[in-house]
């Protein structure tokens, strides 16, 4: 019998795939249908202290290869999300990652010391130090700087006994480098990537930007390679680290062999986002029948024996 199941942190996923941040919002009906469908874990949309508005529609564009988004992160407050994730943690049936955002450092600290103080937690804290498209409104990702992503690490690490991940921007000189600042802080984990960019596209016709943002974050296949070797850089850095740091990898992912592929390069989970948009509910159930395929193919029983294997 193959065993799709792996262990991040210690907490163990029926299988690799997680929902990505930013495709669901936090109600606790879409989790549980998109673990009936055959998702291993979900993570919450970002979540702010205070209510946030986000941008003004159109914040999304797609074709073929990539994909655009210039939500802006937009919640209800913490308030609200406890309130939502309450109906959906007591009875949980895959874990939950719990994703956080602030426009101040201090705002990362209160928002995970909220959660903290939830009777019944979610299994871990994901930190967004690094979205592309709210650069108008806070300025550059505390991601894109060793010194601040270590410091948002540190405080939130200081306020919360979960396992705390914090996700990564590609758009760095040495995404390794960032890495290994903020595990230095404390990091149990690696969620890598964010969207790329941002970038724009532009109706010819009307002659204005397809996006009410103007800009958006790049996502979908395209940007796979990127996230391959973001991934592979980041255990590459950190392998030698005795906390053995898993990475959530995310950023294109598409099949189930873009699964394996990623998990090569050193992946533990499989973040998907945009894969929801090409192919609809029915991804996992594909994904997870493609990698049974070729595990079965390749004599492997435990997935997680092919976990950086592209390092040996």
């Amino acid at each position: 019998m193959l065993n799709l199941s792996v262990k991040c942190c210690n907490i163990s996923f029926p299988n690799p795939f997680v929902l990505a941040s930013g495709i669901l919002g936090v109600t606790g009906k879409s989790f549980e249908y998109t673990i009936e469908k055959g998702c291993g874990g979900i993570t919450t949309k970002s979540l702010w202290k205070n209510p946030h508005p986000g941008h003004k529609n159109p914040t999304m564009f797609g074709t073929d290869e990539y994909f655009m988004n210039a939500v802006g992160l937009s919640d209800a407050g913490i308030e609200k999300a406890i309130e939502e994730l309450g109906e959906y943690l007591p009875n949980r049936k895959a874990p939950l990652i719990a994703n956080i955002v602030g426009g101040k450092k201090e705002e990362f600290r209160d928002m995970a010391a909220a959660i903290e103080k939830m009777e019944i937690k979610p299994d871990m804290l994901e930190i967004n130090i690094s979205c592309p498209n709210v650069e108008d409104e806070f300025g550059k990702p505390f991601a894109c700087d060793m010194v601040s992503a270590a410091e948002v690490t540190k405080i939130v690490k200081e306020v919360t006994s979960l396992p705390v991940s914090v996700k990564l921007s590609p758009n760095v000189e040495n995404i390794g480098l960032i890495a290994q600042s903020v595990v230095d802080a404390g990091a149990d984990a690696i969620t890598a990537i964010n969207t790329v960019g941002p970038g724009m596209r532009w109706d010819i016709d009307l002659k204005s930007p397809i996006l009410s943002n103007g800009v958006g974050g790049v996502s979908g296949p395209a940007i796979f390679p990127l996230a391959v070797k973001a991934v592979y850089d980041i255990y590459k850095a950190l392998k030698n680290n005795p906390k053995k740091i898993p990475i959530i990898a995310t950023g294109g992912v598409n099949s189930g062999r873009d699964a394996l592929e990623i998990m090569m390069a050193g992946g533990t989970l499989v973040g998907v986002g945009t894969a929801i948009y090409y192919h609809g509910d029915e991804f996992w159930k594909q994904a997870t029948d493609e990698m049974n395929q070729w595990l079965e193919k390749e004599g492997i029983e435990n997935i997680e024996e092919i976990i950086g294997i592209f390092h040996r």
